[in-house]
């Protein structure tokens, strides 16, 4: 159980903590540190949420009797950080933009309200996320008494590890130019974005809240590709091919499951799944191109009016 706790806790850490880091040193780089306070009350509200939760399932509702009602609450959470992070990654483009404009006059942009109403909302959302799954994790690999995993050097040792990979990758973005930063995180936040919409709408399909336009003979999902061969996206997926088979994947299915979880990797789409996911980077990228469009065309508008004031 102790290497089972250690990668659900260094798996949900990790990704809760790269997105709210995201947010803190998008706010430092642009000189608004001033914000992070209430980066962090997001992040402290959902760690209250969470172990509330926690002690919900373990004191009050016994177990797996929430477990239904979970995945609604996941469902719900994956779509509204999914619009959040895009607006973030629009929010942040308008400021890459307006920066690289000002930057000889030094001029520092004010966030408004709700700009940073958005962060305080995605830390809480992206916290309590990963919070809410590690609970129904740890209750499913301890029958139910969640305060054992927790107390278990595994889920500990799986905590530490996230935060020292963390603190690796935000030292190193320190040496990145403030142009090249917003680019990388802008496409960190995408996959990121796209990996949760595709999750929910796999979820919705497997709770049969949405069918398919493809099923097979038998009335299940048809599958526009399977790559389990090459890497599985569960630890169960891989056992089931090894003892199928009797050979195994090119890859573990702890890989699978954790870029299963931080980007929407599936080794076998439905066809809802696989067009949803490269839509969403369509659309992403025709509402950027669309922004910048509209931000050249304001500044040529500018520099008119500019220009006719002189010479009137």
């Amino acid at each position: 159980m102790n290497l089972q706790a250690f990668l659900i806790t260094f798996r949900e850490a990790l990704e809760a903590l790269l997105i709210v880091g995201v947010i803190l040193m998008y706010l430092k780089r642009v000189d608004q540190s001033k914000w992070t306070k209430w980066v962090w009350l997001g992040v402290i509200l959902a760690l209250i949420s969470s172990y509330g939760v926690a002690l919900l399932f373990q004191v009050v509702l016994t177990g797996y009797n929430m477990l239904g009602t979970e995945i609604y609450l996941k469902i719900g959470i994956m779509l509204v950080s999914t619009v959040l992070l895009t607006h973030m990654v629009l929010f942040i483009a308008q400021q890459n933009l307006d920066i690289q404009k000002k930057v000889q006059s030094r001029i520092t942009h004010i966030l408004t309200f709700g700009s940073i109403l958005n962060m305080i909302i995605h830390s809480y959302l992206v916290v309590l996320r990963e919070g809410v799954e590690t609970v129904f994790f740890f209750a499913a690999i301890s029958n139910g008494d969640i305060g054992k995993v927790i107390q278990s050097p595994g889920a500990l040792l799986g905590l530490i590890c996230a935060l020292g990979v963390g603190l690796v990758f935000f030292r190193g973005t320190r040496r990145i130019s403030l142009g090249l930063f917003f680019k990388a995180t802008s496409v960190f936040l995408i996959l990121i974005a796209a990996g949760l919409f595709v999750q929910a709408i796999g979820i919705l399909q497997d709770r049969h809240i949405i069918g398919s336009l493809y099923t097979t003979a038998g009335g299940e999902l048809g599958e526009v590709y399977n790559i389990e061969w090459f890497m599985p996206e569960h630890p169960t997926d891989y056992d089931q091919y090894v003892r199928d088979y009797g050979e195994k994947p090119l890859l573990n299915g702890q890989i699978g499951i954790f870029l299963r979880a931080f980007l929407g990797y599936t080794h076998n789409p439905s066809v809802e799944e696989f067009v949803f996911y490269w839509l969403y980077y369509i659309v992403i990228l025709g509402l950027l191109v669309w922004q910048n469009h509209r931000r050249r065309s304001k500044q040529v508008d500018e520099e008119h009016q500019n220009n006719a004031s002189v010479v009137a």
